[in-house]
């Protein structure tokens, strides 16, 4: 396992500390341990939080136990949600797949365990057993309408079932029922495997900074940011990047790979009091795994257009080896070279 520190430049220098308040008018952050920074320029990074109290019922010690997964939570309640997930796939019954309402960290997750999920069962010889259903948040299965239509003919093949505009709201484990919000009112839905995917929004200190908008996302707390150069519209010494900039697109490691050059430019540029060049078109990836050894390499921007990598080798929409084999194998380096600023 690396550190933070294993990646740093050797001039960079660390404080270990978390972020408690941020104060964009006099220029100063602080932080938990009781330390105040002043600064001339600020990029915010900080990711997102996962906010699990958000759903009515339910905590973290749940998972791995009557039939509860949560995957987004970390390494050790990835290994929970399997201990739940594979149950699932040997005794059968009803498995229902959850999407939050706010905008979120990967957002084709939710599809990927749905879909990897039914394969394993059918592997098992248990696809008979098994009722899947995919409560989407609103009335698509993905953002981008085109790869929206592609999951729902996939979903409608394998006999998965997508019930839309359903965006859980509780949950009560001994009953194995879950309750959802839906135009019609609450419904409510057994289940013998739930994989919870929890509402999700800036931290703290982001929200309470005045940094973010204020007629959108309201709820969310994400920065006010041009979306071409992810500069804050209000205080142009603070650009955001990743998960926390409120931009349509964009909370993928794929897509920082895109606006970090973008940043870099109009940093540099400010610094040297210019004006900077590029722009980040809203470019987004998603290797959408649909089952064991096959995906699909789902690239797209602002717009929806889809932006392929590899035209006329790596067919966006294909249910692909090579589209896999890049998830498993190409991803962790190409992680690595953006760490050490080379990708």
């Amino acid at each position: 396992m690396s550190k933070t520190t294993d990646w740093l430049p050797k001039d960079a220098t660390l404080i270990p500390d978390a972020v408690a308040a941020l104060d964009p008018e006099t220029r100063t952050v602080s932080t938990e341990g009781g330390q105040t920074l002043s600064y001339d320029y600020l990029l915010l990074a900080p990711g997102l939080v996962l906010d699990h109290d958000a759903i009515e019922g339910f905590s973290l010690d749940m998972v791995g136990q009557n039939g509860i997964g949560a995957l987004y939570a970390g390494p050790e309640y990835a290994a929970k949600t399997w201990t739940a997930a594979d149950q699932f796939t040997h005794t059968g019954g009803r498995g229902v797949f959850t999407r939050p309402a706010t905008e979120m960290k990967c957002a084709g997750a939710p599809l990927k365990h749905t879909f990897l999920i039914d394969d394993i069962a059918r592997r098992a010889g248990n696809a008979g057993k098994t009722e899947i259903i995919y409560a989407a948040h609103d009335n698509a299965l993905f953002g981008v309408p085109i790869v929206s239509e592609k999951v729902r003919m996939l979903f409608r093949d394998r006999g998965i079932s997508p019930v839309y505009n359903h965006v859980l709201k509780s949950v009560d484990a001994e009953r194995k029922l879950a309750t959802f919000t839906t135009p019609a009112g609450e419904q409510q839905m057994e289940y013998d495997y739930l994989h919870v995917v929890p509402p999700q929004r800036a931290p703290d200190f982001i929200r309470q900074s005045g940094l973010s908008w204020a007629d959108k996302w309201t709820d969310q707390g994400w920065v006010e940011v041009d979306q071409q150069n992810l500069r804050h519209l209000r205080y142009p010494e603070i650009f955001a990047l990743g998960d926390v900039a409120g931009v349509p697109k964009g909370k993928t490691a794929a897509s920082v790979k895109f606006q970090v050059p973008v940043v870099v430019d109009h940093l540099v540029s400010a610094i040297e009091g210019r004006a900077g060049a590029e722009v980040y078109n809203g470019y987004t990836s998603c290797p959408m795994i649909t089952r064991i050894g096959r995906a699909m390499l789902v690239e797209f921007d602002y717009n929806n257009n889809l932006v392929p990598s590899f035209p006329g080798i790596i067919a966006p929409l294909e249910e692909l080896w090579i589209s896999w084999l890049m998830k498993e194998v190409a991803l962790k380096a190409t992680y690595n070279a953006m760490l050490r600023g080379r990708a």
